[in-house]
């Protein structure tokens, strides 16, 4: 369920409200060599499968901590709607922590919620912490806070 603003209160009314967990997301070594590609960054622990295997503790390769903190804004997309959203801006991150590896292949889903949501610029700076959980695991991959800009 979607929740929808229209207006700065609306936007307040979900401040400290989780507001949505994702579909998981399979994070697989194609997705993997697919961000690489995007990057320019192919470091072995991300896209050698057979060194990875006999070199790393967990026996196959790692998704990009960055690869992992891209998912957030498609996963959530459908969390809060606005149904007067002109266009919407990433204004930037206050905190990000990579806790865990994603090992491929491996699923993953964010959990939002809503921190806080101030009057900006004529439209709506959000800042939510999203936490990106790996399937099986009790650490997250990782842990952001997430500022944007909305202007409705």
């Amino acid at each position: 369920m979607a929740h929808e603003v229209r207006s700065i209160e609306d936007a307040r009314a979900l401040e400290g409200v989780e507001v949505g967990v994702s579909d998981w997301i399979v994070v697989d070594q194609d997705r993997i060599d697919r961000f690489a590609k995007a990057t320019d960054d192919y470091q072995w622990i991300h896209v050698d499968p057979e060194r990875a295997a006999q070199e790393l503790d967990t026996g196959a390769t790692i998704a990009h901590g960055y690869l992992t903190l891209s998912l957030i804004p498609g996963a959530t997309e459908e969390f809060v709607r606005m149904p007067t959203l002109k266009r919407a801006i990433n204004w930037g991150l206050n905190k990000v922590r990579f806790s865990n590896m994603v090992v491929c292949p491996s699923r993953v889903r964010v959990r939002t919620t809503v921190l806080q949501a101030r009057a900006r610029l004529g439209g709506i700076q959000m800042t939510c912490r999203h936490r990106v959980e790996i399937e099986g695991q009790k650490k997250p991959a990782c842990t952001a806070e997430t500022l944007a800009l909305y202007m409705i």
